[in-house]
């Protein structure tokens, strides 16, 4: 296991918020751990694509898969990124059109 710098924490994190499909899965993850297939179900894509976001996650730290039986079961890596996500969800953003065309569109530059 590897301990990171703060700027090699928060680029895993904006990495993984970088896409809507995984900002989803960690907004379900939030509520409370799942499993693929459910989570695959809830959010409307497949398991294959789910299981490739998954490992993602994984791979930046912030969500680990719990052995049960031949099952596992996802839930966030750290209690802490519950209450991070929700502070973020509660961040009001003023936009700026003139320098972020993108922003209606794609959501940023």
């Amino acid at each position: 296991m590897e301990t990171l710098t703060h700027s090699s924490v928060l680029s895993r994190f904006g990495h993984a918020l970088s896409d809507p499909t995984r900002c989803r899965i960690l907004l379900e993850l939030r509520d409370a751990p799942a499993y693929p297939s459910n989570l695959a179900d809830v959010l409307g894509v497949s398991r294959q694509g789910l299981s490739n976001h998954l490992a993602c996650l994984r791979g930046c730290g912030l969500v680990v898969a719990v052995p049960e039986g031949r099952r596992s079961r996802y839930e966030l890596a750290d209690p802490k990124l519950r209450s991070a996500l929700t502070e973020l969800l509660a961040v009001v953003l003023a936009t700026d059109l003139e320098h972020c065309a993108n922003s209606g569109s794609e959501g940023c530059c």
